[in-house]
């Protein structure tokens, strides 16, 4: 018989109070949207007397004459990923797929287009490669049409209606026919007449390349460091600007004022207690960022000292899993941060690079592999321009690198250089 029972247990359990919201909250903003947002809050709390942040900003200010006050500067307008995430409540994601969604919208480039490989993203996401492809679907479906594309053929078909089946087959094939208006070969191969084909080119040449320049924000964008990475006595050292942990400064009359009604009495004890969680999600958001940009130093070290080609691959993985914090916790630490370096102001999303496996177990950076074809086809002979072919034979030969003529084409589609027939 099945009897029922009372029995008592003591589990430890993780819950979120309102100081680990507010911490994890203002993690991903700037310095200077810290200092904003506490200047904020100061209006109706009077025991902020002050928001200490040092005055060294006007440095940056005077390097340009026209630019605004402190209080226009990264302002909280929409950006092309808050656009994008913001027309997922108009579709049923499950829940499950909601942050694979979410990071496939992140690792998309300024142009809409991916800028991870599936598996990637897979593994960063802890999932399999058929849940990518339903969160790849769902982003391709949002709007402008062609967001989410790998390639350009792939952007233009995702902007061309279902009236012609053969879309995909004529970019991936002829698209040389497409460049050149070919309009009779076309007509020959897809059994059309002269002025459907020409119909056809015109809407292909009305697709939009980058349709993630349609949702950018034509204002200026002022780009504050958090902090300052520089080489002394042969160390890399890192020093925070002040802005990035501003003091927040008490009004000691109204912290030790003793009110004579309960409800004054509770209202300042509320307003201190909002201070002391203000000053926590500061110190959190100031210490985890210290981390990740630390572990960013050591891991990129060759490049700092020798450049761009010295790129190691480096994932967010990689580094939640050296500092023990969660991935997402990561992904806001580095959410539109930049750190002053000598090669200039550099995103810290840039030291963030996926990697192509080498027979030898190593990873090479793709925005190495990038550069390296970039640098071939500048000093190729313009007679004989290099095949995608030949520049995989020469990454092999010259660099000992070892990857896919289909990875070349992708890769040079995405610096914006054209096939060697069209050079």
């Amino acid at each position: 018989m099945v009897q029922q029972k009372l029995k008592q247990e003591q589990t430890l359990q993780l819950k979120m109070n309102q100081s680990l919201l507010q911490s994890i909250h203002l993690l991903q903003f700037t310095g200077i949207e810290i200092v904003e947002y506490i200047k904020e809050i100061s209006k109706e709390n009077p025991l902020i007397e002050e928001v200490n942040y040092d005055y060294e900003i006007t440095n940056y200010k005077n390097s340009n004459a026209d630019q605004p006050s402190i209080g226009e500067i990264n302002q909280a307008t929409l950006s092309m990923y808050a656009q994008l995430k913001n027309q997922l409540y108009m579709l049923n994601v499950p829940n499950d797929l909601e942050p694979v969604v979410s990071f496939g919208i992140d690792s998309l480039n300024d142009d809409g287009y991916l800028d991870i490989e599936l598996d990637i993203w897979a593994e960063n996401c802890n999932t399999t490669i058929e849940k990518v492809e339903q969160a790849l679907a769902l982003i391709q479906s949002l709007e402008p049409a062609g967001i989410g594309a790998r390639t350009l053929q792939e952007c233009i078909q995702l902007q061309m209606d279902d009236s012609y089946p053969y879309i995909g087959e004529l970019l991936q094939e002829h698209l040389d026919w497409v460049a050149e208006e070919n309009i009779s070969a076309i007509s020959v191969q897809y059994n059309l007449t002269e002025d459907k084909a020409g119909v056809m080119l015109e809407e292909i040449k009305s697709c939009h390349p980058k349709p993630g320049k349609l949702l950018s924000q034509t204002s200026t964008e002022y780009i504050i460091p958090e902090a300052n990475i520089y080489e002394e006595d042969g160390k890399w050292k890192i020093s925070f600007y002040k802005w990035n942990s501003p003091a927040i400064e008490i009004n000691e009359s109204y912290a030790n004022l003793m009110a004579n009604e309960k409800e004054a009495e509770d209202y300042l004890k509320d307003k201190l207690k909002q201070v002391d969680w203000l000053k926590h999600a500061i110190s959190f958001r100031s210490n985890t960022l210290e981390k990740v940009i630390r572990n960013i130093v050591n891991k990129q070290q060759m490049y700092f000292e020798h450049g761009s080609f010295m790129l190691q691959s480096l994932t967010l993985k990689d580094i939640a899993t050296d500092l023990r914090l969660h991935i997402s916790t990561v992904s806001r630490a580095i959410s539109n941060k930049y750190v002053q370096t000598k090669h200039g102001v550099i995103p810290l999303k840039f030291f963030l690079q996926s990697g192509v496996k080498q027979a030898n177990g190593q990873q090479t950076s793709s925005f190495v592999i990038k550069q390296l074809i970039f640098e071939l086809l500048k000093h190729e002979n313009k007679q004989k321009p290099l095949s995608d072919q030949m520049i995989k034979n020469r990454l092999y030969e010259e660099f000992s690198i070892s990857i896919a003529r289909r990875t070349v084409m992708k890769y040079r589609e995405q610096l914006g250089i054209a096939a060697s027939t069209k050079r």
